[in-house]
């Protein structure tokens, strides 16, 4: 599980709109999620590294180290995105300020407990989120949008690489099954409610003639279907995965995605003809540490 360095260098006359399945209003969710992801991610990292220091396999404390190492990447690259949002009137920074009130007087003001219970939950729809784009590749390729193509993808990948961590810390330090429950409601709340509610009001801040526009309604009607709808909906079609979570004996190695990763990492890192080659400028595996 490497931590690896990239640099898309973004440009704002390539950006797709509607980069997810050409529609305005589901690709708004992405975008939404683009903003709000950096404090999440944020928060994820204060939670490993605080929690870090009581984890006493070796191993996993390694993979810590590499889930805080990857997420700061993350939250490095989308934020170099969300700069490129900014540009198309997307509004980055009223959202920045709204979700940095939400997390330093909210989330933040968790028990460290809380915390990762929440940290659990979180990366378990990320995992889900990762599992749904492996297992339907061609959205990526719906748009000409190569860098949020690549920037995605590669997000995705290492998101089912470090789908295990958060939940064997939360497993070893405390594996309570309420408290862990109490952190899905919780990150569910978040990734199905807080989020698409912002991304509700994306496309009209953006170009206030939505609102009596026929086409952009026709266009929530089919951006409710991909993202909600149950036979190919990113959520919709996925919500066993999601509420699998609330079995006893759950753990996210029940679903397999090695298949996916060995494809992925070929197709996407191939030193010579890799999507994310040509952005991947280092890469290493931080060893154990007591």
């Amino acid at each position: 599980m490497p931590i690896r360095h990239m640099d898309f260098q973004f440009d704002a006359e390539q950006l797709d709109d509607t980069f997810f399945r050409n529609t305005e209003l589901a690709s708004a969710y992405f975008e939404a999620l683009s903003i709000f992801l950096t404090f999440g991610e944020d928060l994820v990292i204060d939670t490993a590294r605080y929690h870090r220091q009581f984890v006493k396999d070796p191993e996993l404390k390694r993979l810590v180290t590499a889930l805080i190492g990857q997420e700061a990447i993350h939250s490095k690259m989308h934020n170099e995105f969300n700069d490129v949002l900014a540009q198309h009137r997307y509004p980055v920074g009223l959202y920045r300020f709204l979700a940095d009130k939400v997390f330093e007087h909210g989330f933040k003001k968790l028990s460290n407990r809380m915390q990762l219970s929440l940290m659990a939950g979180i990366e378990h729809f990320t995992a889900v989120l990762a599992e749904y784009m492996m297992k339907n590749e061609d959205i990526f390729y719906e748009s000409l949008d190569e860098k949020q193509r690549a920037l995605w993808m590669w997000h995705m990948l290492e998101e089912s690489e470090h789908k295990d961590v958060a939940y064997d810390v939360f497993q070893e330090l405390s594996g309570d099954y309420y408290l862990r429950m109490r952190g899905f409601a919780l990150a569910a709340f978040t990734l199905t409610f807080l989020i698409p509610v912002a991304a509700s009001l994306i496309p009209v801040m953006r170009k206030p003639r939505n609102l009596l526009s026929p086409s952009y309604w026709k266009d929530v009607k089919r951006s409710l279907a991909v993202l909600a709808g149950p036979e190919e909906g990113v959520f919709g079609s996925t919500i066993k995965h999601i509420l699998d979570y609330t079995r006893r004996d759950f753990h996210p190695s029940d679903h397999d995605t090695s298949a996916y990763l060995e494809y992925y990492k070929e197709k996407l890192l191939h030193p010579k003809t890799g999507l994310l080659t040509p952005y991947l400028t280092k890469e290493f595996v931080p060893g154990k540490r007591a």
